[in-house]
């Protein structure tokens, strides 16, 4: 169903927002996007941002600043980088929560570069950098290696995936900070943590998602807003990620064809409307079927 803003706005209290490949492609808004979340806000719509992103909430709020959004429209950020921050800190303060309190200190941690390196300042974390010292591993992004000394070893993703070889033979778990497969930068796709973690589990290792599609990341959004299942709507670009998740969850979620999928549905152009034939063939691949659908986040 084609989604008409004003139509559901009668429907939902809550609306929460995937960021890249919905609001922004991670150098700038896409046309219409602040104006849309402006005309939402007049009418009370409580927005929250749900990401996948690796970073903090705090540092997904600055990054859409700069970009132009007004951070006050939002009641707040939930990624999968905070609730990953949340819980890792839980487990080396209260131990509260039973699959993390298993973990061990020392981690193999494959981080950023070239988008600066995700600090473990605070979590009380050894950083090693062999399977054979390792108790798990934790994935924030795909270019690099962390060091004990807070800084990145650039390393190629081939390279990587061999040390993933040597901690999946060690049997060890792996906490992934960002579970997208790609993401929308600037047009292109790069390619983002849950790609090693999918290949993780082929190679027989355990993964703890912590975020889309897991529902986890939609439960922390209802309590934020505090709302039910049937009062919010998850727009997002994802079928895998946003999609699939909201319908884990239970909630209403609309898709935006422009984003990931677009080479799939043979989008050429920003705001072009795909064929319908082509997103149900696509939705049943992924078995993720949006209440909505929308070229783009525009009003």
């Amino acid at each position: 169903m084609l989604l008409l803003l004003p139509h559901v706005l009668t429907c939902v209290q809550a609306w929460f927002l995937d960021q890249f490949g919905v609001l922004h492609d991670g150098k700038q808004p896409y046309p219409g996007a602040i104006s849309t979340l402006e005309k939402l806000a007049t009418f009370g719509a409580k927005m929250i941002i749900i990401s996948n992103s690796s970073r903090r909430a705090s540092t997904t709020m600055e990054k859409l600043k700069s970009l132009g959004f007004d951070p006050s429209l939002f009641m707040g950020a939930i990624t999968s980088g905070e609730l990953t921050y949340q819980y890792l800190w839980s487990h080396c303060t209260r131990r509260d929560d039973a699959w993390f309190a298993t973990l061990g200190r020392s981690c193999i941690h494959i981080t950023w570069n070239d988008r600066g390196a995700i600090s473990l300042e605070g979590l009380g974390l050894k950083v090693v950098e062999s399977a054979e010292e390792a108790e798990f591993v934790l994935a924030h992004g795909t270019e690099a290696l962390g060091l004990n000394s807070g800084g990145a070893l650039a390393m190629k993703l081939e390279d990587l995936e061999k040390i993933l070889e040597q901690c999946a033979a060690k049997k060890i778990p792996m906490v992934v900070a960002n579970p997208d497969f790609v993401t929308v930068e600037a047009r292109d796709l790069r390619v983002m943590p849950g790609t090693l973690a999918a290949k993780y589990e082929e190679l027989g290792g355990e993964v703890k998602w912590m975020g889309k599609p897991d529902k986890i990341i939609y439960k922390s959004a209802m309590a934020m807003a505090g709302v039910e299942a049937s009062d919010c709507i998850a727009v997002g670009d994802s079928l895998h990620h946003d999609i699939k998740g909201a319908n884990v969850a239970g909630i209403q979620s609309a898709f935006i064809t422009g984003g990931i999928h677009a080479e799939e549905l043979r989008l050429c152009k920003f705001g072009e409307v795909a064929d319908q034939s082509l997103i149900h063939s696509l939705a049943s691949q992924f078995e993720a079927y949006p209440s909505y659908i929308l070229p783009s986040f525009t009003w």
